[in-house]
C-alpha cells in the first residue's frame, strides 16, 4: 500500500486534531488525504461520538471509516494534567492544531493558543466554533444546523409556501471545514515566509453567511429580502427542474443567451429563440413562468433518458438528479476515481468517496480507514516524545490514555 505521506503535497506537515464530530475532523480528513500526518486525539472509552453515528458495522459507524481515513488515533483524557502536558510536548513537534471545542475550553485546560505558542512560536491553531472566538454569542453552543439557520441558508431552502428545510447533508460543517483548511494553508504560507504562527478563527455561521451571494447589497440598496423559491433560480432564466414522462426529473440550465436559443431549437420552439423579447436574461426573467411551462410541456413528453439525449445533442447543460445508487453506477464517477475501495478489518472492501481536487503532480491518496480508538497512542507517544514503557503503562493504569484495542494494526 502506498505511503501517502511520501507522495502528497502536504508531506511533512504535522497536524494535531483535537475535536469531534464533523467540522474540525472533516478539515483534518482533507489535510490527511493530501499527505499531512494527522494525529487525532480522542477521549478514552467511547472516543469521537461519530464512531456511533448512523449505520454501524460491528459497533462502528461506516461514516467513521470515511471521516477519519488516513489519520492516527491517540486516546487521551484532556481533563487530566498529565494529558495536558502531553499536548504541550506534542505542540513542540506540530505545525497545525485543529480544535472545535467551545471557546475557552482549551484555555481552561492550559492548552489554548497563547499557552502552546510559548512552546512553539510558529504553531498554527485552527479554531472551529459556532459563533467564533469573540463577540456576544461566543459562549453559546453552536452546531452546524444552527450555523446554517443563522447564516441564512435555511431561510432560503425550500418552497415559499412551506417551512424552511435543510439540505440532506451536514452542509454547514462541511463548508466550515473547507474554510478551516484554506485558513490553515494560508497560515502555513505566511509562517514559511515569516516564521510566525497564528490563530485561525472559523465560525460556522460565518462560513454559511459567506455563501449568500448578493443578499446583503440587495437588502442594503433596495430593501429586498431574498426568499425561498423552490427549484427556481430567481433573476436568472430559464433554470429549473422539470418533470419527465417517466416520473423522473431533469435539471436544465439554459440561462445563457446562446444556450437559450439552442434549447428553443431543441424543443422545436425556434420562434421563441428568435424573439427579441427573449434575447437577454432581463427579458426572459420577466416571462420566466411562461418559459418554464413551455419547457415543462416538452420534457413531460419524453422519458428522462430521451430528453437528456436530445439536450446533449444541442449542447444544453442538463442532468438528472442523482441518488447515491446513480453515483455508484455512473461511468464518469468511476472514470474519475470518485468511488474508491478501502480494506476494513472484519468488513472487507468498503466503497468510499474519492479525493477532491485532482492534482497532476502531487495527488492525494487513501491508505487506511478510520482507525481503532487509541490505535496509535503507543506509536505516537513513544516515537515522538520518547515515553518509556514504565511511564506508558502507568498512564494506562491511571486512565490518562486508553490501551490499544485488541487486534489493532500497526501503521
Amino acid at each position: 500500500m502506498m505511503d501517502h505521506q511520501k507522495r502528497g503535497p502536504l508531506k511533512g506537515l504535522k497536524v494535531l486534531e483535537i475535536g469531534s464530530l464533523i467540522a474540525g475532523p472533516f478539515a483534518g480528513r482533507l489535510l490527511a488525504d493530501f499527505g499531512a500526518e494527522v494525529i487525532k486525539v480522542e477521549p478514552p472509552g467511547k472516543g469521537d461520538p461519530i464512531r456511533k453515528w448512523r449505520m454501524l458495522h460491528e459497533g462502528t459507524s461506516l461514516w467513521w471509516y470515511v471521516q477519519s481515513r488516513n489519520k492516527k488515533s491517540i486516546s487521551l483524557d484532556l481533563r487530566k494534567e498529565e494529558a495536558q502536558e502531553i499536548i504541550r510536548e506534542l505542540a513542540k513537534e506540530i505545525d497545525i492544531i485543529i480544535e472545535n471545542f467551545k471557546p475557552g475550553t482549551l484555555e481552561k485546560w492550559g492548552i489554548g493558543y497563547d499557552d502552546l505558542k510559548k512552546y512553539n512560536p510558529s504553531i498554527i491553531m485552527v479554531r472551529v466554533s459556532g459563533y467564533g472566538q469573540d463577540g456576544p454569542y461566543r459562549n453559546k453552543p453552536g452546531f452546524g444546523s444552527i450555523g446554517e439557520a443563522m447564516g441564512g441558508i435555511r431561510y432560503l431552502t425550500g418552497y415559499p409556501d412551506r417551512p424552511p428545510t435543510r439540505v440532506g447533508i451536514s452542509l454547514g460543517d462541511s463548508v466550515t471545514a473547507l474554510y478551516a483548511v484554506m485558513g490553515a494553508l494560508m497560515a502555513v504560507y505566511h509562517r514559511d515566509h515569516t516564521g510566525e504562527g497564528q490563530c485561525v478563527d472559523v465560525a460556522l455561521y460565518e462560513a454559511i453567511y459567506s455563501l449568500m451571494e448578493s443578499a446583503v447589497p440587495e437588502y442594503d440598496q433596495y430593501g429586498v429580502i431574498r426568499e425561498r423559491t423552490g427549484s427556481t433560480l430567481p433573476g436568472i432564466a430559464p433554470s429549473n427542474t422539470y418533470l419527465c414522462r417517466d416520473g423522473k426529473y431533469v435539471v436544465i440550465g439554459a440561462n445563457g443567451d446562446g444556450i437559450f436559443k439552442r434549447l428553443m431549437d431543441a424543443i422545436n420552439r425556434e420562434d421563441l429563440g428568435e424573439d427579441p423579447d427573449y434575447a437577454s436574461n432581463h427579458g426572459r426573467v420577466q416571462k420566466s413562468e411562461y418559459l418554464d411551462k413551455v419547457i415543462g410541456g416538452w420534457t413531460i413528453q419524453h422519458n428522462l433518458k430521451d430528453a437528456l439525449k436530445i439536450l446533449d445533442e444541442y449542447n444544453i447543460p442538463a442532468g438528472s438528479i442523482y441518488s447515491v445508487e446513480d453515483m455508484m453506477e455512473d461511468p464518469h464517477f468511476i472514470a474519475r476515481k470518485m468511488i474508491c475501495e478501502l480494506d476494513v478489518d472484519g468488513l472487507g472492501k468498503l466503497k468510499v468517496p474519492g479525493i477532491v481536487p485532482k492534482m497532476s503532480k502531487t495527488p492525494g491518496s487513501i491508505n487506511w480507514p478510520g482507525p481503532k480508538l487509541g490505535e496509535h497512542t503507543e506509536e505516537v507517544l513513544k516515537g515522538k516524545l520518547g515515553i518509556t514503557n514504565s511511564q506508558y503503562e502507568e498512564w494506562q493504569e491511571e486512565g490518562i490514555l486508553t490501551k490499544n484495542e485488541t487486534g489493532a494494526l500497526k501503521r
